[in-house]
């Protein structure tokens, strides 16, 4: 059973958009090169189609992946995230307790994250940031076995 995808109206846009590309332009590209392969003559000896019909397959792939992701999307609406605690959706300020620099960390679904700034829910530093509030220190483990405390000064709504 695949589990739900959190995504953002913005990142459902362009999810939406990548499925037409792919299933529009980019299909029209890869069959036509599976095509042109063919003229080549004997297709068992014919690298040109063979790699047209990889990328076909992985295209395939890419589309059935995105297709699954719009099927199981719940989406975050703007209107429901708080500002009292950290959620998905939440731009998060926090504080390093022992350098002192400060970092702005955007809490996203993992199709959305681009770290730094972009994280994702089930990262180290988001799953540990989440149900969290203003001025909370909170303990991030690395995979070191050490750990990072941040301490939360601001959070806004990101979406």
């Amino acid at each position: 059973m695949p589990k739900d995808v959190i995504l953002t109206a913005d990142g459902l846009e362009k999810l939406k958009t990548e499925l037409a590309h792919l299933q529009g332009d980019k299909r029209r590209e890869v069959a036509q090169r599976i095509k042109e392969a063919r003229e080549f003559g004997d297709i068992s000896e014919n690298s040109e189609y063979d790699d047209a019909k990889n990328e076909q397959a992985m295209l395939e792939a890419r589309i059935a992946q995105v297709e699954e992701r719009l099927r199981s999307a719940s989406v975050v609406d703007a209107k429901d995230v708080s500002t009292d605690v950290v959620q998905v959706g939440s731009v998060v300020n926090v504080k390093d307790e022992a350098s002192g620099k400060t970092q702005k960390f955007t809490i996203v679904g993992s199709p959305e994250a681009k770290p730094p700034e972009r994280l994702s829910y089930e990262s180290p530093v988001g799953k540990a940031l989440l149900g969290h509030r203003r001025n909370d220190v909170v303990d991030v483990p690395l995979p070191n076995g050490k750990s990072i405390q941040y301490k939360i000064t601001k959070i806004d709504v990101g979406l």
